[in-house]
């Protein structure tokens, strides 16, 4: 599903009201997608950390329907297989941190991490453990937020986490992600150049596709299959295809929300390692890190970034990313990134 300018119906109609639920419309919750709802969906986006475009595809959707809810509006529950996500999951994920419970990062997902954090929390105030957070849940954790407040147990984790890749590369497991839409050729190019570097150093690197092997067609199943390797690192290589030839440059992406709220420390570290690495190296224009909420970086459980390597539509950029040395460059940055990433302090 593609909304966009012009576009009206029932649709139309549920994105309006959930924009004017968040306070971004002004406009009545019924007609058709015109620029005020295109410019309420871009501040959304903005807001959220995904793609600015004006358009709702099925991740605006998603993150939509997740933003109606918050805490207390719902009995949630950790479902094997159905993974529950929303503000409200965000928000308990919040309450439990502060709490000193480690229910991973405030993503949204109400993963085993936030069950196992949940039943901890029931535990501890004598509420039944049976991980479901309802009303007997709800009240205990009324009772105790408004005696305690400052604490992080995420934060914390995340340094811990640090620590622990922080000890050199060799039996670090590695999962590259070349990109498959725009040069597709040019990104597994320059991830086997990355491979065999990395390698040479004792690390294992696991590719999501290479050769003929097909592409995994979303980004929830990299990220899955990321996971259920146990790697310490996801790094995926992309090459952009703007719709504007003037675009130009390198940019990395971490998980994390826009307005300064929860991220990845060690995913905000990685990528500027890796793209100093490759400015260093390259004549690319530098476009900095970022935070992003894309579903790469938020479902996966280690240190992910994705590196935007050049427009293709930008001349420049493309002689630049045809050059086999230019890519012995790009890769050589990357896996110097890694490596700098990993050196213990």
């Amino acid at each position: 599903m593609l909304l966009g300018l012009g576009a009206s119906g029932p649709a139309v109609d549920e994105v309006r009201s959930r924009l004017a639920h968040l306070g971004l419309l002004d406009e009545p919750t019924s007609g058709d997608y015109d620029a005020l709802v295109a410019e309420a969906v871009r501040a959304f986006q903005q807001e959220r950390g995904l793609t600015v475009d004006g358009i709702v595809g099925p991740d605006t959707y998603r993150r939509l329907e997740e933003a109606r809810w918050q805490l207390g509006d719902r009995v949630l529950m950790y479902v094997p297989g159905h993974l529950v996500t929303g503000d409200d999951v965000a928000q308990l994920q919040g309450r439990l941190a502060q709490l000193g419970f480690d229910a991973g990062r405030m993503d949204g997902m109400f993963g085993p991490r936030t069950d196992r954090a949940l039943r901890e929390f029931q535990g501890s105030v004598g509420v039944d453990t049976d991980g479901v957070c309802g009303p007997d849940s709800y009240r205990a954790f009324d009772r105790l937020v408004r005696t305690i407040s400052g604490g992080n147990a995420s934060r914390l984790r995340d340094r811990v986490t640090l620590s622990e890749l922080r000890t050199g590369v060799m039996d670090k497991v590695v999962v590259i992600d070349p990109g498959f839409d725009a040069g597709a050729e040019i990104c597994e190019a320059i991830a086997v150049r990355v491979e065999g570097r990395l390698a040479i150093l004792g690390t294992q690197i696991l590719l999501t596709r290479s050769g003929t092997q097909q592409a995994l067609p979303d980004e929830s199943q990299r990220a899955d299959f990321a996971n259920r390797t146990g790697a310490d690192l996801l790094i995926s290589i992309n090459c952009t295809q703007a719709s504007s030839a003037l675009v130009n440059g390198v940019g990395s992406f971490y998980f994390g929300e826009p307005s300064g709220g929860a991220h990845s420390t060690s995913g905000r570290l990685l990528a500027e390692r890796v793209q100093d690495e490759i400015c260093s190296r390259t004549a690319f224009l530098d476009c900095r890190t970022h935070p992003r909420t894309w579903d790469l970086l938020r479902m996966t459980r280690m240190a992910a970034i994705r590196i935007d390597i050049g427009n293709l539509s930008n001349a420049q950029d493309a002689q630049r990313l045809h050059d086999p040395d230019v890519q012995e460059q790009v890769a050589d940055g990357i896996a110097s990134g890694v490596t700098r990433f990993c050196a213990p302090e």
